[in-house]
C-alpha cells in the first residue's frame, strides 16, 4: 500500500468499495445502518483484532462493543449520542495501558534492557496483524471512515500497541494509521486528547529505522498545522528530541526521509509565531541553517553530476524552501547572509544550462538570493561581473511566469548587478560581454515585459513590480548606452552583439521604462484626487 494515501472524496465515497474476499464478515448481531461505504461494524471487528494480547481480551472487546451498542438506532449518525460511554471507555484502556506498563517494569522490561529490544508479542507484528493494520491505514484517509475509528478508541488501541510492541512494522502500520487520521481536523484534535498518546508519538523519533522514521515526520507535520500545534511543539522541545530531529536530517541517506524530516523543519518556520518561538531558538543553536546549507550542497552536487536522479528534484525543493523560509525570521537571517557558501551553491544551481527538470528549484534559488542580498549589501560583490550568473537569471524568467514574486526577485537582482557595474571601472570588453548577453536574451525580456499586467493581481503589487522593473530596465538602457559610446574603440564590427537584438533591447528599455513611469503617475494622481473626495 502506498505510505501517503490520498483522502478519499465525498463523492468516491457515494460510489461503495467492494471488500475483498479476504475481509471477515461482520458478525450478524452488530450489522446497522450508518453512512458510510463499509460496514461500521467491519471497521470495529478490525480495531479489535489490533488489539495487544497482552490487554484482557474480555475487558478490551466489551469495552469496544459498548461502541458498537451505542450507534444503534442513531439513524446514520456515528456515535456522536455515546459521549458518556466512550469516557469510560478509554479510563478503562487507559487503566489496561497503565498496568502493561507497571508489568513491563515489575519484570525488569525498562529501556535499559537487552530483553526489552528482542521481546515481540507474537500477536503483535504477524502476518493477520499487519494485514489489519494496513486496511484500517487505508480506511483511514476517508473523514467518515477517520471519525468512525477515533469514536471507537483505534488511538487507546494504537497507543496500547505501541506501548508494549518492539516490532518496526507494527510501529510504522500504527504511525501511518494515525497520519491519515490527522489528515481529517475533527479526527487530528482527538489525537492530542488521547493522555500519554503524543509522548509516545514523540518518541518513536529514535526508533532506528527509515519507514517508521518516515511516516513520524509526517505525523508531526500535520499536528503541527492543527490547532494544538502548541501541545506538539512543547512535547518536540527537549533538547534530546530536536538534536535527534537534526541527527536524523543530517545523516539520513533516504530521499523520502529527507523530504519528510526537512518538510517537518518548513513546517515549524512556518507555523504560528508561538510554535517558531518554542522551537526554532533551539534549532537554530543546534546548527539548523548549517546543516540544511551542508544538505544542498550535497543535493546540488547531484544535479550538477552527469547523471541527474529525478527522485531527488522534490528533495532539492524542499531544502531550498525551506532555507528561504528562514531567510525571513531574524533570528537566522544574518547566519544564513554571512554564508558565501550558500550564495555560491545559489549561483550554481541559477547557472545550470539544462534547468527544466530543476526549473522550480531554479525560481526558489533566485528568491533566496534576493532574500539574502536586501538584508546584506555586501554579498552582491560574490556575484559582481559573473557573467553566466547574469544569463541563468534571465533564462529564469519563462520558469517564473505565474509568479509575481519570483520575477520581481529576478528583476531585484538584475538591478543591483547592473548597480554595480555602473559603480564601478569597467573595461570596455567586460562592457561587451554584458551587452552581449543582454541583448541575446532580449526575447525573454521582451516577452516577460509584455505580461507583466497580466502577472500584477492589485494596485499595490503592480506600484512595487513597476518599480522594482524601472530601476532594471533604466540600468540596462544605461549600459548599453555607455557600449555604443565607446563601441568603435572596442569591436567597430560589433563582434559577439546582434544589431537587431540590441535593437529590440533597447527599443524595450525604452516602451516600458515609459509605460511604468506612465502607470506610477496615473496611479499617484488619482491616490491624491481619491483623498480630496469628501
Amino acid at each position: 500500500m502506498s505510505i501517503e494515501s490520498q483522502s478519499v472524496t465525498e463523492d468516491e465515497e457515494q460510489i461503495g468499495i467492494e471488500q475483498p474476499a479476504h475481509h471477515p464478515p461482520a458478525p450478524a448481531d452488530e450489522l446497522f445502518d450508518i453512512s458510510t461505504t463499509v460496514d461500521p461494524s467491519y471497521v470495529i471487528s478490525l480495531i479489535r483484532k489490533l488489539l495487544p494480547p497482552t490487554m484482557n481480551a474480555t475487558a478490551t472487546s466489551d469495552m469496544v462493543s459498548g461502541c458498537v451498542s451505542a450507534t444503534e438506532g442513531t439513524n446514520g449518525s456515528l456515535v456522536s449520542q455515546a459521549e458518556d460511554n466512550l469516557t469510560e471507555n478509554k479510563h478503562e484502556t487507559m487503566d489496561i495501558i497503565d498496568q502493561i506498563n507497571t508489568s513491563n517494569k515489575q519484570e525488569g522490561k525498562d529501556d535499559s534492557s537487552d530483553d526489552q529490544e528482542k521481546h515481540v508479542d507474537p500477536l503483535v507484528g504477524d502476518e493477520s496483524w499487519e494485514e489489519h493494520g494496513c486496511i484500517l491505514w487505508d480506511l483511514a484517509t476517508s473523514r467518515t471512515h477517520a471519525e468512525l475509528m477515533v469514536q471507537n478508541l483505534v488511538l487507546e488501541v494504537i497507543l496500547a500497541t505501541l506501548t508494549v510492541s518492539q516490532s518496526p512494522r507494527v510501529t510504522e502500520i500504527s504511525l501511518g494509521i494515525i497520519g491519515n487520521l490527522a489528515c481529517h481536523e475533527v479526527s487530528r484534535k482527538e489525537i492530542a486528547s488521547v493522555k500519554g498518546l503524543v509522548e509516545i508519538i514523540v518518541e518513536q523519533l529514535f526508533v532506528d529505522d527509515t519507514p517508521c522514521l518516515c511516516e513520524e515526520f509526517r505525523l508531526l507535520t500535520l499536528c503541527l498545522q492543527g490547532n494544538d500545534s502548541i501541545t506538539w511543539a512543547k512535547a518536540l522541545q527537549p533538547e534530546n528530541v530536536l538534536s535527534r530531529v537534526l541527527w536524523v536530517v543530517e545523516n539520513t541517506l533516504n530521499p523520502q526521509l529527507i523530504e519528510k524530516s526537512v518538510g517537518f523543519l518548513l513546517t515549524i518556520s512556518e507555523s504560528q509565531d508561538e510554535v517558531k518561538a518554542i522551537l526554532l531558538p533551539n534549532l537554530v543553536k543546534l546548527g539548523l541553517p548549517v546543516i540544511l546549507i551542508n544538505l544542498l550542497a550535497f543535493e546540488i552536487s547531484k544535479v550538477v553530476g552527469d547523471e541527474r536522479i529525478p527522485e531527488r528534484y522534490p528533495v532539492l525543493d524542499i531544502i531550498l524552501r525551506a532555507i528561504e523560509a528562514l531567510t525571513v525570521i531574524d533570528s537566522c537571517s544574518q547566519e544564513l547572509c554571512s554564508s558565501k557558501k550558500l550564495v555560491h551553491l545559489l549561483a550554481t544551481l541559477i547557472k545550470l544550462g539544462d534547468k527544466i527538470e530543476v526549473a522550480t528549484s531554479c525560481v526558489t534559488a533566485a528568491v533566496l538570493i534576493a532574500n539574502l542580498l536586501s538584508d546584506s549589501d555586501d554579498l552582491i560583490l560574490e556575484l559582481n561581473q559573473d557573467l553566466p550568473f547574469l544569463q541563468g537569471l534571465v533564462d529564469i524568467f519563462p520558469f517564473a511566469s505565474d509568479d509575481l514574486e519570483a520575477r520581481n526577485a529576478v528583476w531585484d537582482i538584475i538591478s543591483r548587478l547592473l548597480g554595480q557595474i555602473q559603480e564601478g571601472e569597467i573595461s570596455p570588453l567586460n562592457l561587451q560581454q554584458y551587452v552581449s548577453i543582454l541583448s541575446s536574451k532580449s526575447d525573454l525580456i521582451e516577452e516577460e515585459l509584455l505580461d507583466h499586467q497580466l502577472a500584477a493581481t492589485n494596485k499595490d503589487q503592480e506600484t512595487s513590480t513597476a518599480s522594482i522593473r524601472t530601476t532594471a530596465l533604466k540600468r540596462i538602457d544605461c549600459i548599453v548606452s555607455q557600449w555604443l559610446a565607446l563601441k568603435d574603440r572596442v569591436s567597430p564590427n560589433n563582434f559577439g552583439v546582434n544589431e537587431r537584438d540590441l535593437g529590440r533591447l533597447k527599443d524595450c528599455c525604452c516602451k516600458y521604462r515609459n509605460d511604468s513611469v506612465s502607470s506610477l503617475v496615473m496611479q499617484d494622481v488619482k491616490g491624491s484626487s481619491e483623498k480630496m473626495l469628501p
